[in-house]
């Protein structure tokens, strides 16, 4: 207990409010209150009084105190649970706090951790493991200077050690000593000039630990539990970058011990760890030498499949792919070795095609992914007279793996795929998403023949009259048509034209089929659009599908796609795509999103329609929608209503979002657009929206203290205004009296949205400016009262009224010289929103200010109302640095004040000083000298913002004492 003695001072007595430590006899003995925590948090079914122990004990373990009962915590008498507990205590003390630690201690610590580790050989495994750990982070923390030869060190203790200790005990303690090791250098914090060092020390060590290694493996005595031992620490000491050629020996006794079950997992987990290492890719040589032990696991990896043995085939599989993943081009560039990477390259594709439908037979191909890809880009980064070479000999094999791809994506039988359970079914869905990315990846290699191919085969599987297909074989090979049609440009394509003749002829008698024949033709959208004459051939399937709710999605986001890129040719269809979706909106076959998604592609669909065409569709689509809201409207409020009305605004508001006949959005050509003729007259959307705004303030006025259904009718005009643009400006008006009145009545959150963007669109037009003007002096002057009441319940008013202030200085200043407007109050409540713990919240008042200071200059009422508050805002703004407010908003109060340092420098020089001088301020953890040399160098600071953002989170770092800890290793 010397080393413990030797740390005790007064000071550390009182670190924390609890003694843990009590003096009798010239000892110590640990206070009953830490013991009793100890005991709540292992025993104790009370989850409270675990969080609350754990906290405090979590205090004690980075105490000065810590020193001293953590090996009293490791005294034999204790349970294993408090003996961890010791044992991480010291790991924690000396991994975070080295430097609490005198020099001339360096030597005890380690004598008395290789003493407990000693002790613990044959004690507990997760208190022995913990002890190591603390050892390693003490050699970490010695090396090089100060313990050159620390693991040459380590060994020789242990071979050497106490005789009352069993042998192969002292051997499995060293061997889980030397494990731990790699392990925590890998999750140290060391400075990256010390990680260097430490790497490269650790790398000359490896001459004391592999031939031990390779030694105990060699033993025909010695246990298989040893031997898994030396595998797994091989397996760590490799991820220190050891180069591949001291790895050769105990590499070729990993290879041996995959025969051995006791051993194959950790086995597989060095040989993996061996070559998957980007250093590794130097030593050419070696690498090919692996070649051969690779493709020799060949027979165990077929038997393995054979009997169904995952585990095995999965583990080899592993072995495999690291060696093409991670060397693919260093052994491509060995020209002469072609044939054994080849053979290497097929090995994988067998693993790629291994028998069974994943995850539920197998869960071994989808590793191999990857290695198409790596492979792929490879192959194509070479020099021409190269890459022509390669791409002989690899056109074929990714032929060969496009067919075992479509194999692997198809659907098992319906009664096995029935018997799956949902998470298998998730599982193999995203592992078809991967499947058809591949194939997209693939399609840069092979191009159009690819395409053609996958024609060429479906063509046949359709027009065979001797056997008919299965449905998963005909799904498959349009699956795998949608997967590249989806991302890539398909329309100079000349197989589509047959695909699409094609399509018309599948025998749909299946869910998983539909789906992808929607999907197929989705993909296919574009290309429909230049070719329109082949709409005929697929919209009546598309439009069919639209009654089945089992085909919701893909029938819905196919018919949205085709209404959104084929519009200008779909007025002849449009009277029956209209009808059609009337029945099954009214039916209600889809869910609410669907229908949403529905009534966007009906918007699509009118946009090219004449306008008097446009008003009759919408009269018979929405006049359904209207007579129900209207006796909504006359019903008493309640939850089913509710639901009912949000959904019919919710239908208003989605094809209100798609109907744009001024084309806003249009990405067609001049030649396209000129189809269309000028449009006079008022906007049909206007028009019914004028037709339905009384009954939309009759809902209103029923439910305006309901927050979903105003932010629903809110909406109708969001969207509308968004996509009508200038067109919007006869409901300007109105619209604006309407959220006045809304808003008077109960603030809403929504109504301040809809309001900033109206003065985005319409407040720098002279016409618009006064309905805007009054409704945005209303809005304020209500939202100003409500924060004298009390802001607090309110965060997201404060948020949307911070951002219409920010959205009004950045459209028309002109706002803030009404009259009417109480800037001072506006400027206040802006402070006090700086102060909410709502993250969101304070950026938006971090914006509004970064707007106005600019305005200083050229606002006379917003200069003056700074001139007289801005030292507030200054004062708020460090109170927000200092701690109050989370760090991931330091870049917004930095913005606040990198402006007022460019355009009230005068003052900001005289306000800094002045609110820095408060003591204490803005945290107890900054000295005065600290404060003077962050004012100078904000205030030294007028162009480069991302200096000023660097010099805010130092400072905020210091004010919450966490500068220089490992908690900011990544701010």
């Amino acid at each position: 207990m010397a080393l413990a003695r030797a740390w005790r001072s007064g000071a550390d007595v009182v670190m924390l409010q609890e003694t843990h430590l009590t003096e009798q006899s010239g000892g110590y003995l640990v206070s009953p209150k830490y013991m009793r925590a100890l005991h709540q948090l292992y025993y104790d079914p009370n989850i409270e009084n675990k969080n609350m122990a754990q906290k405090w004990l979590m205090q004690a373990q980075v105490s000065p105190q810590a020193w001293q009962f953590s090996w009293l915590l490791l005294s034999s008498d204790r349970v294993p649970e408090i003996q961890y507990f010791g044992a991480s205590a010291l790991h924690i003390k000396i991994s975070r706090y080295w430097n609490d630690i005198p020099a001339d201690q360096y030597e005890s610590l380690k004598s008395q951790l290789f003493s407990q580790i000693t002790q613990f050989a044959s004690g507990s495994k997760i208190v022995l493991t913990r002890l190591c750990v603390a050892l390693a982070s003490l050699a970490l923390s010695m090396m090089p200077e100060a313990w050159p030869c620390a693991v040459s060190d380590m060994v020789r203790m242990f071979q050497s050690g106490d005789s009352n200790v069993d042998g192969q005990a002292r051997c499995l303690a060293l061997l889980e000593l030397l494990t731990v090791l790699p392990e925590e250098f890998q999750t140290s914090r060391l400075p990256q000039y010390r990680k260097g060092q430490v790497r490269s020390a650790l790398a000359q060590e490896c001459g004391s630990v592999f031939p031990l290694l390779h030694q105990l493996l060699q033993q025909q005595d010695s246990p298989g539990y040893i031997k898994q031992k030396v595998l797994k620490c091989f397996s760590s000491w490799v991820q220190l970058e050891i180069p591949l050629l001291d790895c050769e020996n105990l590499l070729q006794v990993a290879f041996s011990s995959l025969r051995d079950p006791e051993l194959f997992d950790t086995s597989v987990e060095a040989i993996v760890n061996t070559i998957s290492q980007p250093d590794a890719q130097r030593y050419v040589n070696t690498l090919l030498k692996i070649i051969p032990q690779v493709l020799a696991l060949q027979d165990q990896l077929r038997q393995s499949v054979q009997s169904g043995d995952m585990e095995t085939s999965h583990g080899l599989c592993r072995i495999a792919v690291a060696l093409g993943e991670n060397h693919s081009r260093a052994l491509l560039d060995q020209v002469d070795h072609w044939q054994s990477f080849l053979a290497l390259v097929n090995m994988i594709m067998f693993c790629t095609g291994i028998p069974g439908h994943y995850p539920v037979n197998e869960t071994t191909s989808s590793l191999t992914l990857t290695f198409w890809y790596t492979l792929q880009d490879d192959i194509l980064s070479f020099e021409t007279d190269k890459q022509t070479v390669y791409m002989q000999i690899y056109r074929p094999v990714y032929f060969q793996l496009v067919d075992v791809l479509l194999h692997k994506a198809q659907f098992p039988a319906d009664e096995e795929y029935a018997s799956w359970s949902s998470d298998e079914k998730e599982q193999f869905r995203i592992y078809r998403v991967d499947i058809s990315d591949t194939l997209m990846y693939i399609y840069e290699m092979l191009g159009a023949e690819l395409l053609s191919n996958l024609y060429e085969k479906l063509g046949r599987l359709l027009t065979t009259s001797e056997q008919p297909a299965s449905w998963q074989h005909t799904e498959a090979l349009l699956f795998g048509f949608q997967s590249i049609a989806e991302t890539i440009d398909v329309n100079y394509s000349d197989v589509v034209p047959g695909l699409i003749g094609l399509i018309p002829r599948i025998n749909i008698n299946n869910v998983q089929l539909a789906d992808t024949v929607m999907f197929t033709i989705g993909a296919l959208a574009e290309w429909l659009a230049d070719h329109p004459v082949m709409i005929t051939n697929v919209l009546p399937l598309v439009l069919h599908a639209l009654g089945n709710p089992e085909l919701s999605i893909s029938s819905v986001s196919t018919l949205k796609k085709i209404c959104r890129e084929c519009k200008y040719d779909l007025p002849p269809y449009a009277a029956n795509i209209v009808a059609v979706s009337q029945d099954v909106l009214m039916k209600q076959i889809h869910k609410t999103s669907q229908c949403m998604w529905l009534m966007q592609a009906l918007g699509f669909l009118l946009s090219a329609l004449q306008v008097e065409e446009i008003l009759k569709n919408l009269h018979s689509l929405i006049t359904p929608y209207i007579q129900q809201l209207e006796k909504l409207a006359d019903e008493t409020p309640n939850p089913s209503n509710k639901l009912a009305i949000i959904h019919i605004l919710g239908l208003l508001s989605n094809l209100f979002t798609t109907l744009d006949i001024s084309h806003h959005d249009d990405d067609h050509k001049g030649s396209e657009a000129k189809k269309l003729p000028v449009v006079q007259g008022p906007n049909p959307v206007v028009v019914v929206l004028q037709q339905v705004f009384q009954l939309i303030q009759k809902v209103l006025s029923k439910w305006l203290n309901d927050a979903q259904v105003v932010e629903s009718v809110c909406a109708i005009f969001e969207k509308s205004v968004k996509t009508l643009l200038d067109d919007f400006a006869p409901m300007v008006p109105q619209l604006c009296e309407m959220l006045g009145q809304m808003y008077s009545t109960i603030p809403q959150f929504s109504a301040l949205d809809l309001t900033r963007q109206l003065v985005h669109i319409f407040a720098h037009e002279p016409a618009h400016f006064p309905p805007i003007k009054a409704l945005f002096l209303l809005v304020s002057s209500v939202t100003l009262s409500l924060f004298q009441q009390g802001p607090r319940d309110h965060p997201d008013i404060v948020d949307s009224f911070m951002q219409l202030l920010a959205q009004a200085l950045k459209r028309k200043p002109d706002l803030f010289l009404s009259n009417g407007l109480d800037i001072k109050g506006v400027f206040q409540c802006g402070i006090l929103s700086l102060k909410f713990p709502e993250s969101l919240t304070v950026k938006s008042s971090c914006g509004f200010f970064t707007e106005m200071l600019p305005r200083c200059g050229e606002v006379a009422p917003i200069g003056q109302v700074v001139d007289e508050n801005g030292k507030m805002l200054l004062q708020a703004v460090l109170e927000g640095i200092g701690g109050h407010a989370a760090r991931s908003l330091m870049d917004n109060f930095a913005d606040i004040l990198f402006s007022l340092n460019k355009h009230c420098f005068s003052h900001l020089s005289v306000w800094i000083k002045e609110v820095m001088l408060q003591e204490g301020f803005p945290s107890t953890r900054v000295n005065r000298e600290q404060k003077e040399n962050f004012s100078q160098q904000i205030l030294r600071e007028r162009v480069n913002k991302r200096r000023v953002k660097e010099m805010v989170k130092e400072f905020t770092l210091l004010c919450r004492g966490l500068h220089g800890t490992e908690y900011t290793a990544d701010y």
